[in-house]
């Protein structure tokens, strides 16, 4: 059985969307091969006992760098995999100089912001690493169009859809009002369902400011919803964006129409997804900040949930327009809110063509078994070839 070594600093038990997909990465690919994990401290407990494994702190940077090079290249040189696999560009310059060192082929995961940071060093050094990879396998095309601007072979490039967990049919212990009541608002509200880290890319401040006043002026019911903290553990992370989407609800008189519910259990996540109306992603192009691919509107669809977005980075390819939701033109606002108010009209219509039906239709394309296939083909391939 092939050896498969995964180096990379997003994994429980940290949270959030990297997290998710390299631990389901270890999951895919240790069905098939004899998978080593290289992570952060804390990793071990969710590995099979069998896992061959060694850990490192995810911060500080300094620690995190050095020690991740030198116990990676450890376990590299006593197991002697057959392929590396970096799961994103934090990870590739190890993965890179570990390979070189030990002889052995190196793969790494890109995302968008994997390649736009605006850090001198970060350019300098980790991303010739990346473009001296074997092969770079980016979440949409749209990431894979960036790459090949970052000077990146395109016969190198592979696109690789993340997955997404299919859930089963609601639960009936789900119950929207007790949902409802647990965080305070009205039993006949009409839920606009915002989820992920709250960083500036996100667009919550502006969609607050710009399109939310007059959405609720239409539907006085109406309240945003926003699941998920600021990216404390991340490495490229700015602080005080709770605050600006705080003091955006106060400019706007908005204090009873926005709910900031933070980190939530997966069970409270899953509720809040079967109880609200419509998931808005209002994203905006930032300078060294992009949407590699929009991962929530996946999870979203998958629960039934239709996404109101703006098309930017490659949202385009997670949501399907007149399908699983609707995209709009990149801030425009009036847009955007003219898209919701319509989109909460169209859930109520006989003949809606956006339902819960063409939303569950859509995520199945992005099944983690899908994922799961086209990975290991992948790394089959590469590893062999």
């Amino acid at each position: 059985m092939k050896k498969i070594l995964l180096v990379t600093r997003n994994f429980p038990p940290l949270n959030g969307g990297m997290e998710r997909l390299n631990y389901h990465i270890y999951l895919e690919l240790n069905q098939d091969f004899n998978t080593l994990v290289a992570g952060p401290i804390g990793s071990n407990v969710h590995l099979t006992p069998e896992t061959r494994h060694c850990e490192f702190p995810h911060k500080p940077l300094f620690a995190f760098l050095w020690d991740s090079f030198w116990k990676t290249l450890v376990l590299c040189s006593k197991e002697k995999p057959d392929l590396i696999i970096a799961g994103s560009g934090a990870t590739a310059l190890s993965a890179w100089l570990i390979g070189y060192i030990c002889k052995t082929k190196v793969v790494t995961f890109v995302h968008g912001l994997d390649l736009v940071v605006s850090n001198p060093l970060y350019q300098m050094l980790f991303l010739p690493a990346i473009r001296n990879c074997d092969a770079v396998l980016v979440n949409s095309h749209n990431t894979g169009k960036l790459a090949i601007k970052k000077g990146i072979a395109s016969n190198k490039i592979k696109t690789i859809y993340p997955g997404v967990a299919l859930p089963k049919p609601a639960s009936k212990s789900i119950m929207p009002n007790r949902f409802k009541s647990e965080i305070g608002i009205a039993e006949d509200s009409i839920i606009l369902l915002s989820v992920g880290r709250l960083t500036e890319r996100k667009g919550l401040v502006e969609f607050i400011l710009h399109s939310l006043p007059n959405i609720v002026k239409a539907e006085p019911r109406c309240v945003l919803v926003i699941i998920g903290d600021e990216p404390n553990n991340a490495l490229h992370h700015k602080v005080g964006v709770k605050e600006k989407i705080i003091q955006a609800v106060r400019d706007s008189g908005l204090n009873n129409h926005v709910f900031l519910l933070g980190h939530v259990s997966e069970s409270q996540l899953e509720e809040a997804y079967q109880c609200s109306h419509l998931h808005v992603f209002p994203g905006i192009d930032l300078p060294g900040d992009i949407e590699g691919f929009g991962m929530v509107a996946i999870e979203a669809a998958a629960h039934g949930l239709p996404t109101v977005a703006f098309a930017v980075g490659g949202v385009p390819e997670a949501v399907n327009h007149g399908i699983s939701g609707w995209l709009i033109k990149p801030s425009d606002y009036p847009a955007m809110t003219e898209a919701v108010l319509n989109g909460l009209i169209n859930l109520n219509s006989i003949n809606n063509q956006v339902n819960a039906v063409s939303c569950r239709q859509h995520a199945a394309k992005f099944s983690w078994e899908i994922f799961g296939n086209n990975l290991r083909h992948l790394c089959d391939e590469i590893s062999t070839n």
